[in-house]
């Protein structure tokens, strides 16, 4: 429990620089429907172990979980265990984590429970992780070469630059008519300088995916969760009604 707390403080952290909804970029709202999306949930889990799990672990979810989202042992094997040989293991990254520290000022956070950590006013933790990952642009003044809308000046470059491609960030100068010597930068789009694997749509689809297993890994039974909820909602409801006309009964000659 107390490597959990650890490990949230950590997630919480490494995001605390994100722009809110207050004065600062609007998140986007994640494809709900990719959570009961069995093979958008595959996609995701093939996407986090080839592009997260170099650097970021998930040291509370076991491979062997993924069998819950349809996927075989066998499969899990073939195509998803790459830093480990046993399918009982948590998902660990593939970096030694104090070369991870060395080389971008703090180690990765663990992200079994990000999607849940970066809830907001501005919308869920999985609005977040969507807005966030589709936010990346080139910056050469930065030490990694990237730079991120949501995430100003973020310290982990683009694990998804190569099926996104590159692209830079257009700002304007506007001046505020209230104060002649207040200028801020305002965001005018993108502009695509090296095209990726993916197009764009295709692109913002595999984002969903990863977002949506993300969404997962931090509850696995969380639709469990609430189709249980609601029946113990119905029950509860039904026994008030038979509590309610007991008590009418018992109490009915009593003066």
């Amino acid at each position: 429990m107390k490597k959990l707390i650890v490990s949230l403080l950590a997630a919480l952290s490494f995001m605390s620089g994100a722009i809110a909804n207050e004065g600062g970029m609007a998140w986007d709202k994640f494809p709900v429907d990719r959570l009961n999306d069995v093979a958008s949930l595959q996609n995701g889990a093939k996407l986090f172990v080839n592009y997260c799990l170099n650097c970021h672990s998930a040291a509370y979810m076991r491979y062997n979980r993924l069998r819950d989202i349809g996927l075989t042992e066998d499969q899990i094997k073939k195509n998803l265990l790459f830093a480990t040989d046993k399918v009982g293991e948590t998902m660990k990254s593939a970096i030694d984590p104090k070369q991870a520290k060395q080389w971008f000022g703090a180690t990765p956070p663990d992200l079994t429970v990000i999607a849940r950590s970066r809830a907001g006013a501005a919308g869920t933790g999985a609005d977040y992780l969507y807005t966030y990952l589709r936010g990346y642009y080139r910056d050469d003044t930065k030490a990694t070469g990237w730079n991120n809308l949501v995430f100003p000046s973020v310290g982990m470059p683009h694990a998804l630059w190569e099926l996104q491609g590159q692209r830079i960030a257009k700002f304007e100068e506007e001046h505020d008519e209230h104060d002649a010597g207040k200028v801020s930068h305002v965001f005018k789009g993108f502009e695509q300088t090296q095209p990726g694997k993916l197009t764009a749509l295709e692109y913002d689809n595999a984002v969903a995916d990863l977002v949506g297993y993300l969404q997962w890994m931090g509850e696995p039974q969380q639709e469990h969760r609430v189709r249980l909820g609601v029946w113990v909602l119905l029950f509860l409801g039904v026994f008030t009604v038979i509590a309610w006309r007991l008590n009418a009964a018992y109490w009915k000659d009593v003066k």
